[in-house]
């Protein structure tokens, strides 16, 4: 068919026309309300109020809970009245957290159990253990925080076999584990809460950093189907999303807008259960850090989690941070 030739007021031409204005106008409408949606749920919409889970005095489970993240959840659960059972590797910093709690939140009768334990071993006198103390308490929340990313960036290829070993094994078989003790008394409670620390290394592939970047894309899909699953059983199953926070596993000390530390990370994800953020496009799934809610809308709404450019770009970043980690090695080793 000749362009020149066409004629653009015959009525076929007239229908194409205004269907796709219609179908251009559709997406275009689509992305402004999921901004907007954006937007009021990372600054105007409160999310779901930590006592539907129970009242003062059920117990919250917490896994990974001496250090970073998972001592903040402990600590601002503590403020809201729930007592604990803390699940970490080392009894020490256990104990100390266990003695902070108790003087700081005394007035208000929190109550709090310690169990140390190995993930990484994967025990059944570990786990049976776990069993026998959830067992004894009326548990409301379960937050699935333990976890292990590798010590520096690195080929898939030359990942060490105890390292892969031990990123799938407390990432993924720990997290199942826990919540196959703590869920069926959820469920029969008719109320609770399973909150797992997802990873932005798992919503969008990482080079250099495979292993971590598959299991935590594996608790991805485990979480959203365990939500399919529960839903209508009063036990709500959430994934939260994080950038970078300032963790001993991040290796970042100094916060900023785009990496919190704990304390408002912990704030922010509380605050808001049951409100996704820019993590629209997966069910049960939320980025309750603003900048990172933000962040993840437009690189969905743009490049994609996928594209080659973001592997790219990925890819060169983590070659750049293994090669900082390799000199300073290097100078360490010389210092010996």
């Amino acid at each position: 068919m000749d362009f020149n030739s066409m004629d653009f007021n015959a009525p076929l031409v007239k229908v194409l026309t205004l269907g796709f204005a219609v179908i251009g106008l559709l997406s275009i409408s689509r992305k402004v309300v999921s901004y907007i949606r954006l937007l009021l749920s990372l600054f105007v919409l409160s999310g779901k109020n930590l006592r539907a889970y129970g009242k003062k005095g059920t117990w919250a489970v917490i896994t990974g809970a001496s250090d970073g993240i998972g001592k903040e959840y402990a600590i601002q659960l503590a403020q809201k009245g729930f007592n604990l059972l803390l699940v970490s590797r080392t009894q020490s910093k256990l104990d100390t957290l266990r003695q902070e709690i108790e003087h700081k939140y005394a007035g208000s009768a929190v109550k709090v159990k310690v169990l140390a334990m190995d993930f990484a071993k994967d025990d059944e006198k570990d786990y049976a253990a776990l069993q026998a103390l959830v067992n004894d308490l009326d548990v409301g929340i379960l937050i699935n925080n333990v976890g292990l990313s590798h010590s520096i960036p690195i080929p898939f290829i030359e990942t060490p076999k105890e390292e892969i070993r031990d990123i799938i094994g407390i990432n993924c078989l720990a997290t199942l584990k826990v919540t196959q003790i703590v869920a069926p008394g959820l469920v029969k409670r008719k109320k609770g809460l399973i909150l797992t620390m997802g990873s932005f290394g798992g919503w969008m592939p990482i080079p250099l950093l495979a292993t971590y970047s598959g299991s935590k894309a594996f608790l991805q899909h485990w979480s959203t189907a365990l939500g399919g699953e529960l839903k209508g059983s009063g036990v709500d199953v959430e994934l939260a999303l994080s950038y970078l926070v300032t963790t001993a596993m991040s290796k970042i000390r100094r916060s900023s807008a785009m990496i919190p530390n704990p304390r408002q990370f912990v704030r922010a994800t509380l605050g808001k259960i049951g409100r996704s953020g820019g993590a629209q496009n997966m069910a049960y799934t939320s980025s309750p850090w603003w900048t990172h809610g933000l962040m993840q809308w437009w690189l969905e709404n743009t490049l994609g989690i996928g594209s080659g450019l973001g592997l790219q770009f990925n890819r060169g970043e983590h070659e750049k941070i293994r090669k900082r980690a390799l000199k300073k090695a290097e100078r360490e080793a010389k210092k010996v």
